[in-house]
Formats: structure tokens, C-alpha cells, sequence
């Protein structure tokens, strides 16, 4: 097959600006060996339907050899590939397909903290307290008469503390799971190897960077450490503006991210990366300037309510940032860490979700017909923006949440460490359907590592193939239209851009989106039909259906 992406503007060192780049969860991507556990090769046999679908870009979930205590975010080894998923020779391989197909590769990078396994965490157990080899992480003394207590009051982002004490007394750092020994970052030799870290990837011919928790990699460690009150979570919304949190946004995290961002540009064309940064949108720019990352998540509109005025405030303020940032904003609707948009747009808004969750999906019963009306007319919305797209597996075809998952069958660490407060995101990490029957829907020979629902076949790839009604064809069209349409980053609201439940903006050359997020049909405006999430017939726009028109010839 050859590379459906003959746009040569596509392979310039800006391509990463408007491009579309499709997330695979490798574990539940596609099983080559029949283990039930999706691999490399298993990636590599499906890149023809990736450059099929349409997108640019092809980013990874961590490969990395892992005792899997968060899903492959606790790394025992950044420079290898864990052996149930295939080694660096098919690693190499698939990079070589990818870009054969005209298909660049992202790859996660978890920089926070390592798996407990990792020979220098293990080097610092064996190690005396206040060793060289305990700086790469963070120890600490306990408070209390006895070191009893743990050193802060700061809680792990999986619910209990986030210290754990060791058999010496000394107490560690882990922010996620105690599987998660939080790195020092103040250490040079942290520094240092995560440079030959990005090096070594990106001369194996990776083109960008999905940075895991950018945004909390410098703490203060000044001692004494500082306490931060009582708190059930951490939320952008609660963090300061000035940067002076322990742990989230420090303003020296912008230190380390100049250091690698002269790494990156040691390449033709020069890397690029996206920031995962849960902060206010008002200190995300930072993280996605030229002398950073490049780009980072903007997560507000992932989190808005599918509403017209919450979601446009959400563009004006993801637009302005990426001007300022000298980037462009990134969109994204689904990801491995939340509930899949179709099943999220299903309930009645404001509900509780992990409640729904807990309930098995059953209060309230999923409305799955209004759920995926709203996320395809979601899915068109954001298509049609300035700025790159993050498409997670499985949106295209429609997949909803799994919520019913039996308690014995979830792998989370969420469920476990908040004592089953709380479901966890196995239920968006469920293997995909390729074909409407088989063994585990042919995701591979030997079932599947989380047990997939029944009837999953019938949203198969199979059996959307071609079906023109179905998400997976739509996302085709829409991504081939996009590619035809997009001329450059601007954006023209329509006026009144917000009026009845509508959202209408035009883009350069002669297009126009026109989204109804309403229970009512509206006025169509006057334009050519180009593409709808959904049927149109005469000059009224349906409830909860997004279009695109030509305008202009």
C-alpha cells in the first residue's frame, strides 16, 4: 500500500501543527501471538487501516517493560520494549511501516517517576540513607517520635498517602502508586539520563513526545518539606497562579523543558511533544512555547459540558493561548484516562459519572443512540477547529464505556488504592473489535486480557466497513475532507456564533462549521452540504448535529 498522505506540506518540520494523531493503547490495540495481550506486531499489521482511516500521526501508549501496576506507566526500563509486546527490532519495524505509509510516531514518555523495578530504584533500597543513589528519588524522614509518620500530609493522585515507609524507616515519594517511586529531578544525573533517554528514541526515528504528568516533575524539596492542608484531590482549578505549589507547576519545571527542547532540536526536522499538563489555561502556555514542548493538551474542552457558550469560551481561550504560545491548540474528546465520549455524552448532563460507573451503567441507564449522536456531532465539532486532533482507538467505531466490568476483572490501581470509591479507567482499555465474530472479536487468537462485552462484534471494523451510516466511515470522510479543507490556523465566528444552542465558524478558504447543540432544530444556513454527523434533508439543522458547508468556490 502506498502512503495515502501525498500532501508534501504534511511532511515539513511543522507538521504536527493541523495534524490528527491517533492514540493506541498497545495492550488492547491488536494481539499478534495470541497471549491476549496486543503487542507491536500486532500495531504494526493494523497501520494500513490507521493510514486508511486518515490520520497523520500514530502516538503510543508506554511499551516499556512493566510489572503493568498502572497500566505500563510504571517504566522498569525507558530504552526497551517489554517482552510480552516484542522487542526493539519490531519496534524498529513498525517505525519503519509507519513512515513508509506516510504515518509519523509518537511515543509516550513517563518522566515523573519510575516502576519500584527499575535497577536504580532497586540500587537506592539496597542503598544507605542519604547515598548518591537514594538522591534520584525522593526519601525522606518520617515525622513523629519515632519517624511514624509520614514526612507530609500530600496524597497520592490513586487515593491513600503519598509516602511509604521502607523497613530502614526512611519514607518515599510516590505521587500515583506506591509502585510509582516519584524521581528527584533536582539531580543532575535524573537530568542527564532522560536526555539519552529522548536521544535514543528519537534516533531510532520516533518524530514526537507524549509527556506523562509534565506538569509535576520539579518539587520543592527544601527541607522542611511543606505541608498543603487538607485536600481530597488535586484540580487545575485549585492550584495557585504564582507557581508556588510543592508539587504541581512549578515554575523550574520550564527549566528542565528548555533542556529538552535542545535535544529535540538536534534533529531534522526537529522533535516535537505535547504536554500532559492538568494545570489553569492560564499557565499552560508555557509549556507548549518553542523553547518548551511545542504543544499541550487542552484539556477544558474534554471537560466542558456539550454546550455552545461553555465550549466556545473553551476555543476563544485554547486559540488565544496557542497564539500567545506560538503553537496551536490541541483538541481531544477521549483519551485511556477518561470515559469514552460516546458513553459520557449519553448521560444527563451534570451526572455523577464514576457513580454511574459503580452502578455498572445501570443508574442511569445509558442512552447509547443520544450518547453517540452527541459525540459524532462532538467528534465533526472538533475536527473542523484550528489546531491538531487527538483521536483515541475505538472513537472511530462509536465504542462506548465498559461500564460493567466485574469488580474481579479490573487491573486499575484507582479501584484498589481508593478502596472501590472508585471504578477506574479499565473500561476505555477494553481490546478492540476487528471482526463481528471469533476469538475476542479479532483482536487476536487467544482472548483478551479484559473481557470484552458481548455483541461487541457488531461494532466491529468488519462491520462498519464500508456501511455508510457508520462512525467509521464518517470519521474517513471527515478526515479526508479536513485534509482537503484546512488552509491555515484561522478562525472567523459567525455572528451570533452562540445564539439558540449553536455554534457557527468560518475557516479560510470557503468553509464554514455549523454545530446544533440543542434539543431543536434550527435554521440551515445557506451553503453547500459538504459533510454532517448526521442525516440532513431541507433547510433546518437537526438537534444535536454538526455540518460542514462549502461557502465559497
Amino acid at each position: 500500500m502506498t502512503s495515502p498522505h501525498p500532501d508534501p506540506a504534511r511532511d515539513t518540520t511543522d507538521w504536527w501543527r493541523q495534524a490528527v494523531v491517533y492514540q493506541v493503547y498497545p495492550r488492547s490495540f491488536a494481539d499478534s501471538d495470541g497471549d491476549g495481550i496486543g503487542d507491536l506486531p500486532g500495531i504494526t499489521s493494523r497501520l494500513p487501516y490507521l493510514a486508511e482511516l486518515g490520520v497523520d500521526a500514530v502516538w503510543l501508549s508506554p511499551f516499556y517493560p512493566s510489572e503493568l501496576a498502572d497500566g505500563g506507566y510504571d517504566v522498569a526500563d525507558y530504552r526497551d520494549v517489554d517482552p510480552r509486546l516484542g522487542t526493539l527490532d519490531d519496534f524498529d519495524a513498525m517505525v519503519a511501516e509507519a513512515h513508509r505509509l506516510g504515518l509519523k510516531v509518537m511515543v509516550d514518555i513517563v518522566p515523573n517517576h519510575s516502576s519500584h523495578q527499575h535497577v536504580w530504584f532497586q540500587e537506592a533500597l539496597r542503598a544507605e540513607p542519604g547515598s548518591a543513589a537514594r538522591e534520584r528519588y525522593v526519601f525522606r524522614e518520617g515525622k513523629g517520635e519515632t519517624g511514624e509518620l509520614p514526612p507530609t500530609d500530600w496524597i497520592s493522585c490513586f487515593g491513600g498517602p503519598a509516602w511509604t515507609r521502607l523497613p530502614d524507616g526512611w519514607w518515599y515519594l510516590h505521587l500515583f502508586a506506591p509502585e510509582q517511586p516519584d524521581f528527584n529531578w533536582d539531580s543532575p544525573e535524573v537530568r542527564a539520563d532522560f536526555r539519552h533517554t529522548l536521544r535514543f528514541w528519537s534516533d531510532r526515528g520516533v518524530d514526537g513526545f507524549r509527556v506523562d504528568v509534565a506538569h509535576g516533575l520539579a518539587k520543592d524539596l527544601a527541607a522542611p518539606l511543606r505541608d498543603i492542608g487538607t485536600v481530597e484531590g488535586y484540580t487545575p482549578g485549585d492550584l495557585p497562579e504564582d507557581g508556588s505549589h510543592p508539587f504541581w507547576d512549578r515554575d523550574a519545571v520550564h527549566d528542565i523543558f528548555r533542556e529538552w527542547r535542545k535535544v529535540f532540536n538536534e534533529y531534522d526536522p526537529p522533535r516535537v511533544a505535547v504536554a500532559e499538563a492538568w494545570v489553569r489555561s492560564s499557565r499552560r502556555t508555557a509549556y507548549a512555547t518553542p523553547q518548551e514542548l511545542g504543544q499541550a493538551f487542552n484539556f477544558d474542552f474534554l471537560k466542558a459540558a456539550l454546550d455552545a457558550t461553555q465550549l466556545r469560551e473553551s476555543i476563544d481561550t485554547a486559540l488565544a493561548d496557542a497564539r500567545a504560545a506560538g503553537a496551536t491548540a490541541t483538541w481531544v474528546l477521549s483519551n485511556h484516562d477518561v470515559i469514552r465520549h460516546a458513553s459520557r455524552y449519553g448521560l444527563p448532563d451534570g451526572r455523577d459519572e464514576e457513580a454511574w460507573l459503580l452502578s455498572d451503567g445501570q443508574e442511569p441507564a445509558l442512552d447509547r443512540e443520544f450518547g453517540l449522536r452527541r459525540a459524532l456531532a462532538a467528534t465533526l465539532l472538533m475536527l473542523a477547529l484550528p489546531g491538531s486532533a487527538y483521536v483515541y482507538q475505538g472513537e472511530e467505531l462509536g465504542l462506548p464505556e465498559v461500564a460493567d466490568l466485574s469488580r474481579d476483572s479490573l487491573q486499575d490501581p484507582v479501584w484498589t488504592r481508593s478502596g472501590g470509591a472508585l471504578k477506574g479507567r479499565d473500561g476505555c482499555r477494553v481490546p478492540l473489535p476487528w471482526r463481528r465474530e471469533g476469538s475476542s472479536y479479532g483482536f487476536g487468537s487467544g482472548g483478551s486480557w479484559l473481557p470484552q462485552p458481548q455483541g461487541w462484534g457488531a461494532l466491529s471494523v468488519e462491520a462498519q466497513q464500508g456501511v455508510a451510516a457508520a462512525p467509521l466511515e464518517l470519521y474517513r470522510t471527515a478526515l479526508a475532507t479536513r485534509r482537503r479543507l484546512v488552509a491555515d490556523e484561522a478562525l472567523e465566528w459567525a455572528d451570533p456564533a452562540t445564539g439558540f444552542g449553536v455554534l457557527h465558524f468560518r475557516r479560510s478558504g470557503g468553509w464554514e462549521c455549523v454545530a446544533n447543540l440543542s434539543d431543536a432544530p434550527r435554521p440551515l444556513p445557506p451553503g453547500e452540504l459538504l459533510l454532517s454527523s448526521a442525516p440532513v434533508t431541507g433547510d433546518e439543522l437537526p438537534p444535536w448535529t454538526t455540518v460542514w458547508l462549502r461557502t465559497e468556490r
